[in-house]
């Protein structure tokens, strides 16, 4: 019974850390660290990443959180169908906000290009998800292991390790959803192809 415990808790730990609300975060690092934006003055860099990481993490994940209190919900109460539209809601028009704001300031479209495929995959989760409750997690991961084929191709570096690590944290993240009994294999499988096909494609061609 301990070791179940345990295992549920691990799954909930690795759900938590690699929550697809920070995907566009881990996209700009990598963008800012293989290529020719590394020589991008650090302020401005940091600045990027802030602006970033309100509208993407901050402001969605604390708007679900207030509006899930205010009406005395628990986490479970978003397992229905209908009621998962909220929090997609939220996202994406959270989401859609950075786009806005980033075009605003003139930022380098190569930077908000993934915010604008992280809200586009989004509005496809949220469209499948009116008859298939797909997974987000697995999805993002996916879209990074696409935008990470995507970056190889822009800037030719050889992304194998990189694709091996991405690979066996989607495993991991994977089987901890279906631990939680939040998807399953289907599920999983099928958030983690439609994630690499919006990365991929989304990185090249938006």
């Amino acid at each position: 019974m301990t070791s179940q415990r345990s295992l549920i808790n691990a799954a909930r730990l690795v759900s938590m850390v690699f929550a697809p609300f920070y995907l566009p975060i881990v996209g700009l690092i990598v963008l800012f660290w293989f290529s020719y934006l590394s020589l991008l003055p650090l302020s401005y860099k940091l600045l990027v990443l802030l602006v970033v990481y309100i509208f993407t993490v901050l402001l969605p994940v604390t708007i679900i959180r207030l509006y899930r209190r205010y009406h005395g919900w628990s986490f479970a109460y978003f397992g229905n169908r209908e009621r998962r539209m909220i929090p997609y809601a939220i996202s994406i028009v959270c989401y859609f906000t950075c786009v806005y704001v980033m075009d605003s300031f003139h930022i380098p479209h190569f930077m908000s290009n993934i915010v604008s495929v992280a809200l586009f995959l989004q509005i496809a989760c949220a469209l499948v998800n009116v008859w298939w409750n797909i997974s987000t997690h697995t999805a993002a991961i996916g879209a990074m292991t696409g935008a990470l084929f995507a970056f190889a191709e822009i800037f030719m570096f050889n992304p194998v390790w990189w694709f091996c690590l991405l690979v066996v944290i989607a495993g991991i993240l994977g089987t901890s959803r279906m631990l939680l009994r939040q998807h399953t294999l289907g599920q999983v499988v099928f958030g983690y192809l439609l994630g690499v096909v919006f990365g991929a494609f989304g990185i090249i061609y938006i």
